[in-house]
């Protein structure tokens, strides 16, 4: 697995500090580092850009000069945070035995997808609520800079799964349109009734233990239909 986008953070759950990509030059590396590191640590309402400017350790004028203001600075680390979102997603789809057969591997790789991505939400509960709440649309679905290291976004990867399932004649093309809708509203779901509704105060690692069941039920209920198989596979959202 290649770097992660943003430079120094590796893939450890950890963020860069961003004086030190300051000091070698790049001003805007050096603030999106303190933005993703101030998700991590508050989420997206922590993304200020006056201390955003102030771990840096330069002027809030300076900062103008790569982000107009606030919201600029916050979209930029929405679409990392996705991006980071994306490599712990592509790395539990890989961690996906490669000796199964296809249809079992195609399934497997679908129930990855919300497994890495309910651990996302678990490990990284900042940089999920600034990669997946602010959002109010899915213009950065496709986008190169919410893609991983993989190259592929997380909602990429979810609809690569799906089409994976239908190559492999698991799940219906009747089923496939607008998939990917319906199973990331799922785990979605789950991450913020755990992360800030009525499940909050379950044990810690009780997601970890419950997302395979929850993954298993959406796969189950996204598999070979009895209804009407003709017609191409469409997709709902950007995928491409």
């Amino acid at each position: 697995m290649l770097a992660a986008p943003w430079s120094g953070s590796g893939h450890d759950g950890a963020v860069s500090t961003a004086r030190a990509t300051y000091h070698h030059g790049d001003l805007r590396r050096a603030l999106l580092d303190a933005g993703l590191e101030l998700a991590q640590e508050g989420g997206p309402d922590a993304v200020v850009l006056r201390e955003a400017t102030r771990r840096v350790g330069v002027s809030a004028n300076a900062a103008y000069r790569h982000f107009a203001d606030r919201d600029a600075l916050l979209g930029h680390v929405v679409s990392l945070a996705q991006a980071r979102a994306a490599d712990v997603i592509s790395d539990t789809m890989d961690a996906v035995d490669g000796g199964l057969d296809a249809g079992a591997r195609a399934r497997a790789r679908f129930r990855a997808v919300g497994v890495g991505y309910l651990r996302f939400a678990m490990d990284e509960p900042g940089l999920f609520r600034a990669a997946f709440a602010v959002p109010v649309d899915l213009s950065r679905a496709a986008s190169a800079e919410a893609a991983g290291a993989g190259g592929r976004t997380p909602f990429q990867l979810l609809s690569d799964a799906l089409d994976a399932m239908v190559a492999a004649e698991v799940m219906s093309e009747h089923e496939r349109p607008g998939a990917e809708l319906l199973a990331w509203s799922a785990v979605h779901g789950m991450a913020m009734l755990a992360l800030e509704g009525p499940l909050r105060d379950l044990p810690p690692g009780a997601v970890d233990e419950l997302a395979p069941r929850l993954v298993r039920m959406v796969d189950l209920g996204l598999g070979l239909s009895d209804g009407p198989g003709g017609g191409a596979s469409r997709h709902v959202g950007p995928s491409a």
